[in-house]
């Protein structure tokens, strides 16, 4: 098999001759066919094909394709955006009645997802913290639970996920583990290789990396054995009405679970990513190994500085020889940890806010991981709904900054800090 960085390049896409040498937007919603018969055995899923973007399109599929290449997996759906990934991937195996265990240090914006959407539709959550011994983990697991979720770096914390750890937990109590990978990219981490079952990104990130194309993606490892725990997820293992009572374990082996996100749960959400959008996704892929490389790069150099620093109270940067979570680093993300991290100030909330707004090269946004350095104080902004006490149970210090280092030099980022501190 190439090397990652070739497949960045040419995963997903090798035109034949006379075909454009790069990928094709097709923006059409429609496709024809001669007989009925062809177009009906499409909707039985007798055959594959296209015949309604919504359900696919050849360029989603082509950048489908790549990201599924670049983490190891069986198939992969893309989709209008990161939370659309996420709810994909725990609902295509849980419904009302169910229970999910997730990771409490997980995104803001996931944690709602779950804790707070999935509950209204009859799905219960436990959020454990990320460092829970197995014994906890263990104890946690109910008759009626589906999976268990994380992130490989969480965001805004930057705690680095014991992948393996959790892999082995789920699958000793015949659960799927679920991996969000979105700030390390499979560039940086790959999940799957570590025993997660399903990786799920928000593409609005790195691999997009540019700010200009929302989506998400759903990847299946293709290894977990549904079958055998085939009365815990009977929407894979008993047959689908929807579609004259076939059963996806049986009819789609392996890629089950990601055929019935495609077919099922895309058919009836439609959170569907547009061609347009996969297209920029796939620009973006092709130099996925150079910005990675760069972002890490840059963002060691200003998280060590930070650290020297008097004003600042603490750095969390899992790259920093002094972080916590520095081994797990070294285990799961050798070759860098991403442009994200987080720290606090001396001083307290007024002069955090004081040095952002004297900030020049660095834009606040409530975005991130991107080729711009930017950064957002999520007690001000995000999470300014929350007191400082309610910020803490989420897993937010609060006077924690969150800065992601773009691709800028470094020695101006870090002279831009230097002027805020100063002014």
């Amino acid at each position: 098999m190439a090397k990652i960085e070739t497949r960045c390049v040419h995963a997903g896409y090798k035109p034949g001759k006379g075909e454009p040498r790069q990928v094709p937007i097709i923006q059409s919603t429609t496709f024809k066919y001669e007989t009925s018969d062809q177009m009906g055995r499409l909707f039985d899923l007798e055959d594959s094909g296209y015949f309604y973007t919504r359900l696919q399109n050849p360029t989603v599929d082509i950048t489908a394709a790549q990201i599924n290449d670049l983490e190891g997996g069986v198939g992969a759906i893309l989709t209008s955006s990161g939370q659309a990934a996420n709810l994909f991937a725990c609902v295509n195996i849980a419904q009302a009645g169910d229970h999910i265990i997730a990771a409490n240090n997980i995104y803001g914006g996931t944690f709602n997802l779950l804790g707070v959407s999935l509950a209204k539709f009859g799905i219960e959550v436990t959020f454990l913290p990320a460092d829970s011994p197995d014994a906890a983990i263990e104890a946690a697991i109910r008759p009626n639970t589906k999976l268990i979720f994380g992130e490989t770096l969480s965001n805004p914390g930057v705690e680095v996920f014991d992948i393996e750890r959790w892999a082995a937990v789920a699958h000793k109590n015949g659960l799927p583990l679920v991996v969000d990978n979105t700030f390390p990219t499979p560039y940086l981490c790959r999940p799957i290789e570590w025993g997660a079952d399903i990786v799920t990104h928000s593409t609005t990130k790195y691999i997009d990396g540019h700010g200009v194309s929302v989506g998400g993606a759903v990847v299946d490892s293709g290894r977990f054995p549904w079958e055998k725990y085939a009365g815990r997820f009977p929407g894979l293992t008993t047959p689908d009405e929807s579609y004259h009572g076939l059963t996806y374990t049986k009819k789609f082996g392996q890629a089950a679970y990601i055929v019935k996100a495609t077919t099922h749960l895309m058919r009836d959400l439609g959170s569907t990513q547009s061609p347009q959008n996969a297209f920029y996704l796939h620009l973006g892929l092709q130099t996925l190994h150079l910005r990675m490389k760069r972002h890490s790069e840059s963002a060691l150099q200003v998280a060590r500085w930070l650290e020297s620093r008097p004003e600042v109270a603490w750095v969390h940067y899992p790259g920093l020889e002094s972080d916590p979570h520095h081994s797990l680093a070294q285990k799961y993300l050798p070759d860098g940890c991403s442009g994200v991290m987080a720290f606090g100030l001396k001083g307290g909330r007024d002069f955090e806010n004081r040095v952002l707004d004297a900030l020049k090269l660095v834009t606040i946004e409530t975005h991130v991981a991107d080729c711009h350095t930017c950064v957002l104080h999520p007690a001000s902004h995000t999470h300014r709904q929350l007191s400082d006490e309610q910020l803490r149970e989420a897993g937010i210090a609060p006077d924690l900054i969150r800065l992601s280092i773009g691709l800028e030099a470094p020695e101006d980022i870090i002279a831009d800090l230097e002027q805020a501190f100063k002014s």
